[in-house]
């Protein structure tokens, strides 16, 4: 039975190459960016941590769980920053265990979050539809970004 857990370096090719899946190729996201991801999650476990749908020990699925204090809030939020399951086992509840797993006693999490968050692409209304079936709702404020290097754009359009 396919469970997620703590991702360990020996999955992150898999992972390297499910993140590559996930953008196709928009944004350009290179495998190095991905390797320097998970390399910071281990220096500064912190910051966050990938995780993984291990199904028969291969990974059949992967998640960036980001961390974020919210003065507002009064405590941690955990953002899952990506979510990527393979496509024969997209439709089975696995992302729906994560968002479970998350909810409750800490296991994926080292505490636990006052909220979760995640971002949801309009072109993809299946996710948006679930994530809604789960609990979230868009927040009231909208998100902006500056890019303060370049290559990076201040927004990145639909």
């Amino acid at each position: 039975m396919p469970y997620w857990r703590p991702a360990a370096v020996e999955d992150d090719e898999a992972i390297v190459a499910m993140s590559l899946s996930l953008y196709h190729g928009d944004p350009p996201v290179t495998p190095e960016q991905i390797r320097k991801t998970l390399a910071m999650f281990r220096e500064q476990p912190v910051r966050g941590r990938a995780v993984i749908l291990d199904t028969d020990g291969r990974p059949g699925g992967y998640a960036f769980l980001v961390s974020f204090w919210s003065n507002e809030l009064g405590g941690e939020i955990c953002t899952i920053d990506e979510l990527y399951l393979e496509p024969p086992i997209r439709s089975q509840g696995y992302g729906s265990r994560l968002v479970d797993a998350l909810r409750g006693a800490p296991s994926l999490w080292p505490q636990q979050p006052v909220a979760l968050e995640l971002e949801v692409s309009p072109l993809n209304p299946r996710a948006r539809a679930l994530y809604e079936r789960l609990g979230f709702a868009v927040k009231r404020n909208t998100t902006m970004r500056l890019g303060l290097r370049p290559g990076v754009p201040p927004a990145i359009s639909e």
